[in-house]
């Protein structure tokens, strides 16, 4: 038997960063996102031999352990090995031996959430596999659980939330882990245009947001006030765009984007870097009227609001920089998986 799964990637469109504790556990969070058609996939093959053999296609790594109920967390294919320990421990495998192989359209690292759907992704699989009674949030806030909790690595909370349900969701996030997840019923047209307008483009290069996020924290808990307004700002942020997209408001989606960018600067060290400047003033001088970094920023994905016909010309304008431009669609499904 063969269990797959795919979860999709997603671009954060306002309110980056508020979802991230503590300032969530303080003040409470919200985001906009939305997922696009790039996807994290995992598949479990079971196999006739006690062995474990874990590959991630994407990296060119692969593992391979005799079948234990642990797995050692040694820094290689750390997502795949923590998920898996998570279920033996919680749900226990019976089987002889499996293959877990996954996959992610876009670089680690890259700001489009792929370390979190990835574990989404895995954890689809084994629900696939052992047919696990487990909805949604329960899907994400595990996912949650296993990357922040289990494996101590840092970040917020949407990306699980948004790979697990899909769609364009408005986010909110509160002490003790709570999160309500508000799905958009967005017109049609008003999405279509969204998506023509809004570029993706990624810059070739990649940061360990890990870094980025723990001073981002580390400010919150020195009560630095400038690192903390911007946070207030930027939540503010996601309410104006929420606004905006719901009434069909696009010509202030450049705007409202830009006010968010100058916001997310200040909130922790190494968010912009010069060259993330450059290309932020090179596609607005090109005729984008906002963008943003995606993820923690220091690297990976931007995307800019390029009105009328306009986003020819600002991709064309980046070419310089040795980026390269995306071509994506908004999707409205999260998590998938079945069996062959």
């Amino acid at each position: 038997m063969i269990y797959r799964s795919k979860a999709p990637l997603r671009i954060g469109l306002a309110g980056g960063g508020t979802d991230v504790s503590p300032y969530s556990d303080l003040y409470g969070g919200a985001i906009l996102n939305a997922t696009i058609s790039l996807y994290a996939q995992a598949t479990i093959e079971l196999l006739d031999e006690p062995k474990i053999v874990l590959e991630a296609f994407d990296r060119n790594e692969k593992e391979e352990y005799e079948l234990e109920k642990e797995l050692p967390l040694d820094g290689r294919l750390i997502l795949l090995k923590g998920v898996y320990n998570a279920i033996q421990k919680d749900y226990e495998l019976n089987c002889k031996g499996f293959k877990l192989s996954t996959f992610v359209d876009a670089p680690a690292g890259s700001g489009l959430g792929t370390s979190s759907t990835l574990v989404v992704a895995i954890i689809g699989a084994f629900v696939e596999m052992l047919r696990l009674p487990l909805g949604e949030y329960d899907i994400a806030h595990y996912a949650y659980q296993i990357e922040r909790k289990y494996l101590n690595l840092a970040g917020g909370k949407q990306d699980q939330y948004a790979a697990t349900f899909g769609g364009v969701n408005f986010m909110e996030f509160y002490e003790d882990d709570k999160v309500i997840v508000n799905p958009l019923r967005i017109k049609q047209q008003y999405l279509f245009e969204l998506e023509n307008n809004l570029v993706l483009y990624y810059t070739s290069t990649s940061r360990e947001s890990a870094r980025i996020i723990e001073q981002q924290s580390k400010n919150v808990v020195a009560k630095k006030d400038a690192s903390i307004e911007a946070m207030h700002q930027l939540k503010q942020q996601s309410q104006m765009m929420k606004e905006a997209l719901l009434k069909g408001r696009l010509h202030e989606f450049g705007e409202i984007l830009d006010y968010g960018y100058q916001q997310k600067i200040q909130m922790a060290e190494g968010i912009s870097n010069p060259l993330m400047e450059e290309i932020y003033q090179t596609a607005r001088e090109a005729g984008a009227t906002g963008g943003k970094i995606s993820g923690a920023g220091g690297g990976g994905f931007m995307i800019f609001y390029c009105p009328g016909t306009t986003k020819y010309q600002v991709i064309k304008s980046l070419q310089k920089f040795g980026g390269v431009h995306r071509n994506y669609a908004f999707t409205e499904h999260g998590l998938k998986s079945w069996t062959i």
